[in-house]
């Protein structure tokens, strides 16, 4: 029933008004006059119905809006037995909406791509019956689902298999495949690249990954901004502008048609129609880049901050440690020989230190090599064969301002030493470097040692307030101090202990590669992926978004005052200035459209 209604009064009704229209001009000529006249008022009738309803409804609530006008225009029209002026206002009303529609399915594109890039069924595997589809949303926890090979993953699960290749590029941002083993974890949104694969499932569609990411943009989709209320003002004020106008060209020009002419180039109201797009383009714009915004408001929040402050690791640096160096203790192995040995034991290893040598290695091009009677103690380290030797990686020393330390033993002797730390993110200074040139006041809240803290200062090489050794509360804290100081803020953070300031900052952004965490929850803005480059692109999406919102309402009510002043004087007649109103319409209508452009 609702695809019908939808159908009818976007394509079905502004047809049958311009058929109206038509018949009308058609039976002008065949000197049919009464016929004529009652095509016309049935044009009028079936393009502004909706119109004098949902007027009543807001006069009942109480709601002031420029729709009023169109509703006078229309009356006017028929009482001064300009029948055809009023059609055509009848015609504008009726396809606003298919323009509306259009608007919004355009700025709304790529945010309704997330939703339909993943499958509805899956194909459960089990001994009786493996094969057989369901609904996604019918999947349990610990079923077992068949992913094949190029197929989106619907589910976060554990894997089966017993190795995978995936693409998390979609989450995270990584350009490079992800090699999985059995029992690693595998995120929804992700691509099966390999082999095809099994996983237990380990969260149902609701509260899965990917199903979080669907939701925000959801939110975002229906949330009404501040900048929207901000349009209705700007209405308010047009509408007694227009009145105005209206009661001087009666007088003016001598009648109700003078001021009909007024009337029709007040209406339809482009700021209803192009504000809303604008900020759904804004919307869609940064999904483009990975930057899921849950609200509407926070564009416009977004446009008014000054000072932002961010939390150090995982935010301004990479937040895994990364090796920084080897130290060559026996003369026996080279760099790569080392480095290869290393990965090799160290694959069959979920420690982040690990992960960081199987990196360092695969950057490397260095080959895998073959490992036998792999033993692992967790605190103690990892060991094992290659070939008929035994090798021992484990940890050293905890080095808190300059990194952390592994060494490798080969039986009791030591031939290398491994230097891990925690390493800027590669586009973190320029970032840092463009947001102080626009302007911004810059703060660093971290919970780390101020030695360390510092040494990531100086990297940066900018002019950055940092506060070292802060608790959450600490971080909240420091938010309510900047408020204080009037203030508009943003918090850029990428964990737990960062939710209660993002939470509490004007506008809360997180990086954040787990998107049902309690920092995702609390911040405004999630950025999908570890790239800080993405910061500063929402702040300049936000600009945009609200530069083309505003420039939309000021060109369509500059252009419609215009209109209005030249009929005051009898230079524009009803019928043209219905033309010049729908030009505007469609002009502010295609400008909001650019908001959707990345």
């Amino acid at each position: 029933m609702k695809f019908f209604q939808t159908l009818y009064t976007n394509f079905l009704n502004p047809l049958l008004v311009l058929t109206g229209i038509i018949l009308y001009g058609v039976f002008y000529l065949l000197d049919q006059p009464a016929l004529a006249t009652v095509c016309i008022l049935l044009a009028i009738i079936l393009g502004s119905y909706s119109l004098l309803f949902e007027t009543l409804s807001e006069l009942l609530k109480k709601h002031f809006a420029l729709d009023y006008i169109a509703l006078i225009a229309v009356i006017v029209s028929v009482i001064t037995g300009e029948y055809l002026v009023g059609a055509i206002i009848a015609l504008m009303i009726s396809t606003g909406a298919t323009l509306e529609d259009y608007g919004a399915k355009q700025a709304k594109k790529s945010l309704t791509n997330l939703i339909d890039r993943i499958p509805q069924d899956v194909i459960l595997w089990h001994k009786h019956n493996p094969g057989e589809k369901i609904q996604l949303s019918e999947v349990t926890v610990g079923q077992e689902i068949f992913i094949r090979k190029g197929e989106v993953i619907s589910l976060d699960g554990q894997l089966i298999s017993k190795n995978g290749v995936i693409d998390e590029s979609s989450l995270t941002g990584e350009p490079y495949l992800v090699d999985k083993i059995k029992g690693d974890l595998i995120r929804s949104g992700t691509v099966n690249l390999g082999e095809p694969i099994i996983i237990s499932v380990t969260k149902a569609d609701a509260d899965s990954t990917y199903r979080k990411i669907i939701q925000m943009v959801q939110s975002a989709q229906v949330e009404k901004a501040p900048l929207v209320r901000l349009a209705d003002k700007y209405s308010t004020f047009f509408t007694l502008v227009t009145l105005f106008i209206c009661v001087f060209a009666f007088f003016n020009l001598g009648g109700l048609k003078g001021a009909l002419a007024v009337l029709v180039i007040a209406t339809p109201c482009p700021l209803i129609i192009a504000t809303p797009i604008a900020l759904l383009g804004g919307v869609n714009a940064a999904a483009k880049k990975r930057i899921i915004i849950k609200k509407l408001a926070v564009l416009e929040a977004l446009q008014r901050v000054n000072t932002i402050v961010f939390d150090k690791t995982g935010t301004l640096t990479i937040g895994q440690p990364q090796l920084t160096s080897i130290t060559l203790i026996s003369k026996k192995y080279n760099e790569d020989k080392i480095l290869g040995m290393a990965s090799a034991i160290e694959r069959s290893s979920l420690h982040p230190l690990a992960k960081a040598i199987i990196s360092a290695a695969k950057a490397r091009g260095l080959k895998l090599m073959s490992v036998t009677e792999v033993k692992e103690e967790i605190g103690k380290g990892i060991s094992a064969k290659i070939g008929s030797q035994r090798f021992t990686i484990k940890k050293i020393s905890d080095l808190q301002a300059v990194g952390m330390q592994i060494e490798m033993l080969e039986g009791n002797t030591q031939i290398a030493i491994f230097t891990f730390s925690d390493i800027l993110k590669q586009d973190s200074a320029h970032t840092i470097k463009q947001l102080r040139n626009q302007g911004y006041q810059l703060y660093i809240f971290t919970g780390d040692k101020k030695a360390a803290a510092d040494k990531i200062v100086a990297q940066l090489g900018s002019d950055v307030t940092v506060h070292a050794e802060m608790s959450p509360e600490d971080k909240q804290k420091g938010i309510i101090e900047l408020k204080k100081q009037h203030r508009v803020i943003a918090m850029i953070g990428d964990g737990i202990n960062d939710a209660p300031a993002l939470a509490l900052a004007d506008v809360g952004m997180v990086f954040s590669n787990e998107e049902q965490t309690a920092a995702s929850e609390a911040a405004d803005i999630v950025l999908l992926g570890g790239d800080f480059a993405q910061a500063a692109e929402t702040f300049n999406i936000g600009k945009k978004t609200i530069g083309i919102a505003l420039q939309s309402i000021t060109w369509g009510i500059g252009l419609s005052i215009a209109g209005m002043i030249l009929a005051s004087f009898g230079l524009i007649p009803p019928l043209l200035g219905a033309g010049i109103q729908e030009a505007i319409d469609v002009a502010v209508i295609l400008n909001a459209l650019r908001a959707s452009r990345s």
